[in-house]
């Protein structure tokens, strides 16, 4: 990855090559900390992926790491991200910096210390990047909001870029940043991911853990990147046993970026769901043709197509119980002025408030009957699932909107087709991944597939995706704008 100018750096290259080409001294953490800050310059204005930029801190932190690149005794000694920046979501604190969960109600004095995943991110040796944007709260799979405004998709700005974790794809799709910080409750991480054409792994629930269970277990922490290597050694850095936290497993024993390169497997049983979970939702013929494209490559590579269906429960049955638990996504969030919170968050508030514990508890224990029951149905029938990863392409900015005026809970119904498939998974607390897999004809517009594992097989998941990363290669494409 030599250069001459700085400008000349390519903030598409892999992190982990980012990485070795800083450890060879080929290229200063400043130098590339410049060029990410240029490209924002550049490109946010238009994309709006960052709510919160605090530039003087991160060249200070990549002064910091450029100073230890000279200093160290041997380059085996520096993290295995040093001065990499990475942009964290704002629903976790930076210490110094404010998080706003994306709502104009919330406080904005800085947080007095970091999240338990920003410090295992900056132990790894990251330079933080600021703070990108997400829906109020995580609420909603796209950005539009009162607080930060419209994130758009690079490959269309007239498209969401998905979400909750929407600025986090697209810094990384429009090459603004080389990974981002994400988190999926609901497929944050997975969405996001098939609209701006990027790699998203969900990980098994406990895997990764912030400070606290987020939402029953539904939520988790990773990365969006455009790689299964960046996406293998991130878990790697933020896979740690905390034992402080609820159901926290013991450390890995292997490596997952040596077990993204091992051997590919064969002869595994892969099953498909390409019809949508919920009654009553399309599902886009470009989703169904990703999922067809990849069974295919699948079976070329030795693996065994099953007609065995995936044992779901009634569908009103389960989005009850999720909901009923989503509802409470905002809890523990401080605000200063809970008036200000978007129509749809406050009757989810209203909601939540409804139900009393006797209910709630109900609804969690029914959550977990329905998990035992697919999983394993799973286990039983298939090594992996293949699904679209999202029903649709990605909707038009304001698409969400339609008969809100009224009932504000129709924004979380007209996102049913964005997460309709990913969301079944977080119940579960399967190991799941989105990969860039097709592009639609028509649009241009990227198209991810969902894989799913057994619990704790991320392993097999990343070696597989490293498969599929081979066969039907997506390195090639970079969105129009940027």
């Amino acid at each position: 990855m030599t250069h001459s100018p700085m400008e000349s750096i390519d903030l598409f290259t892999p992190a982990v090559e980012l990485a070795a080409a800083i450890r060879r001294k080929e290229v200063s953490p400043v130098e590339v900390a410049d060029a990410c800050l240029r490209r924002m310059d550049e490109l946010d204005p238009r994309l709006n992926a960052f709510c919160h930029r605090a530039d003087d801190d991160v060249r200070k932190a990549a002064a910091q790491a450029a100073d230890a690149v000279v200093r160290v005794a041997s380059p085996a000694d520096l993290p295995p991200f040093h001065g990499v920046p990475l942009p964290v979501k704002d629903l976790v604190d930076v210490a110094g910096w404010p998080t706003t969960y994306g709502s104009a109600g919330a406080r904005k004095e800085p947080a007095a210390a970091s999240d338990r995943i920003a410090r295992r991110f900056v132990d790894a040796g990251f330079v933080p990047l600021g703070k990108t944007t997400t829906s109020e709260f995580g609420a909603l799979p796209f950005t539009e909001s009162e607080a930060l405004g419209v994130s758009r998709n690079p490959w269309d700005p007239d498209r969401t870029p998905g979400g909750s974790s929407s600025g986090a794809g697209v810094a990384v799709a429009a090459g603004m940043a080389p990974l981002a910080h994400a988190e999926d409750g609901g497929g944050s991480i997975r969405i996001p991911a098939s609209c701006t054409g990027l790699v998203g792994l969900k990980s098994t629930r406990g895997l990764i853990g912030g400070e606290t269970v987020l939402v029953e277990g539904l939520a988790v922490g990773g990365v969006v990147t455009r790689t299964v290597a960046d996406t293998a050694a991130a878990v790697d850095v933020l896979a740690r046993h905390d034992p402080g936290a609820w159901w926290s497993p013991p450390s890995p024993r292997g490596s997952f970026a040596a077990a993204s390169e091992a051997d590919p497997p064969t002869g595994l049983r892969v099953g498909a769901l390409t019809t949508s979970p919920v009654d009553g939702i399309e599902v886009d013929p470009a989703c169904v043709t990703a999922v067809e494209v990849t069974l295919r490559a699948l079976e070329a590579a030795g693996h065994h197509l099953v007609d065995t269906p995936l044992p779901l429960p009634p569908a009103e049955e389960l989005v009850g119980a999720f909901t009923t638990i989503w509802n409470i996504g905002a809890a523990g969030v401080e605000l200063a002025d809970p008036e200000r919170i978007e129509p749809h968050n406050r009757a989810l508030r209203e909601a939540a408030r409804s139900v009393d514990s006797w209910a709630y508890a109900q609804a969690v224990q029914r959550t977990q009957r329905f998990s035992r029951q697919i999983v394993e149905g799973f286990v039983a029938g298939f090594d992996l699932l293949v699904t679209p990863t999202m029903a649709c392409l990605p909707p038009r900015v304001g698409a969400w909107r339609a008969g809100t005026e009224g009932h504000p809970l129709a924004a979380l119904l007209n996102s049913y087709p964005m997460g309709v498939f990913t969301s079944v998974f977080n119940v579960t607390g399967q190991p799941a991944i989105s990969l860039p897999l097709h592009q639609d004809a028509a649009t241009g517009l990227p198209v991810g597939v969902q894989i799913v594992a057994a619990p704790w097989r991320e392993d097999l998941l990343l070696r597989v995706a490293r498969t599929l990363e081979l066969a039907l290669p997506w390195s090639g494409r970079r969105p129009p704008v940027g």
